[in-house]
């Protein structure tokens, strides 16, 4: 056998260990599937000497997918909380979403962003292309659209980026501004937006924005450009309205659509949801019944997360080396 090629041995034994063991409280639980024919140390030097490289299995990747016309990605980030490891080095305070209802949704860990390929039809699969640390000195935010711009220089069709309301933000119009990538962002119920300026008058300076926009207040809206009803399945009637020319208080150089969908009645005959906002930063935006269940597609990105730490077991090894975690 050759002894260069061990790593690799063990690290596919490893891997057919981990889908074929249901329930792991730690990492030596793995060694003793009849998969890994290895000591339990081989559990440990797999992951630490037999790595893929990360830019070549995301160009092998974007290869299987040079056909798509027009990808779709989503970026997210989740923690991997470590409050225990206080020798370990850049953990930082990351949100972590908690059953109580009192309960503070803040640990302690290590956070990482995803950027993955999403299916555009159905399916609750994604394709992770890169799925990397945020460090210490970094944001998801930044390390989102660092991510965007590493994916979009080998794509050959322009691509649709979504994001949570997290992202939805002037700082994240800013930095992905030089990409080749569409962007539907969902944004907070609350948040103020602003309209075109009128033109210069010749005095004073300038105007920056125009008449404000405020979400959670109906007054204070427009016309809007385009409206249409429809009756869903499962949503019951709902009513589409879409708001061109409005921009971030940070960002007015960008223009932005804006995306309302309130559901007018449902199903049930209960309704006590709020309406979902989200805004287009783009070249062409597809059609108005298209676009809002375009971002539902988003949610495959959540599974990925469920599987990678549910069935593959990926934050129950309690590392310390840093280049390992």
């Amino acid at each position: 056998m050759n002894v260069s090629a061990m790593p690799a041995y063990a690290t596919f034994e490893l891997a057919d260990a981990i889908m074929t063991t249901r329930h792991v409280s730690c990492l030596g639980d793995l060694a003793l599937n009849p998969l890994f024919r290895r000591e339990c140390k081989s559990v440990y030097e797999a992951l630490q000497d037999c790595r893929p490289e990360p830019d070549q299995l995301m160009q092998l990747y974007i290869q299987q997918i040079s056909q798509v016309e027009r990808p779709v990605l989503a970026i997210d980030h989740t923690a991997w909380l470590r409050p225990h490891a206080r020798t370990l080095k850049e953990r930082t305070y990351e949100h972590q979403p908690t059953a109580l209802p009192h309960g503070i949704p803040v640990g302690i860990g290590q956070g990482y962003s995803t950027i993955a390929l999403i299916p555009t039809i159905s399916g609750s699969w994604a394709l992770p292309l890169r799925h990397e640390r945020i460090t210490s000195w970094d944001n998801p935010i930044g390390k989102g659209a660092q991510q965007l711009a590493q994916v979009c220089q080998y794509l050959q069709h322009r691509p649709i980026a979504l994001f949570d309301s997290e992202y939805g933000c002037a700082p994240l119009v800013k930095a992905t501004a030089a990409i080749a990538a569409d962007k539907l962002m969902r944004i907070r119920c609350n948040r103020y937006l602003w309209s075109t300026p009128p033109a210069y008058s010749g005095k004073g300076r300038p105007k920056i924005h125009g008449q404000q926009f405020k979400l959670n207040d109906s007054q204070s809206w427009w016309a809007a450009e385009q409206t249409l009803e429809s009756v869903e399945p499962q949503l019951g009637k709902i009513r589409l309205r879409k708001w061109d020319d409005l921009h971030f208080r940070g960002s007015p150089k960008h223009p932005m659509t804006l995306i309302l969908v309130e559901r007018l009645e449902t199903v049930t005959g209960r309704l006590n949801s709020q309406p979902l906002c989200s805004v287009w930063v783009g070249i062409q935006m597809p059609s108005l019944a298209e676009i809002w269940q375009l971002y539902l597609r988003r949610f495959a990105l959540e599974h990925w997360y469920r599987l990678a730490k549910q069935t593959l077991h990926w934050t129950v090894p309690k590392l310390s080396t840093q280049p390992t975690v």
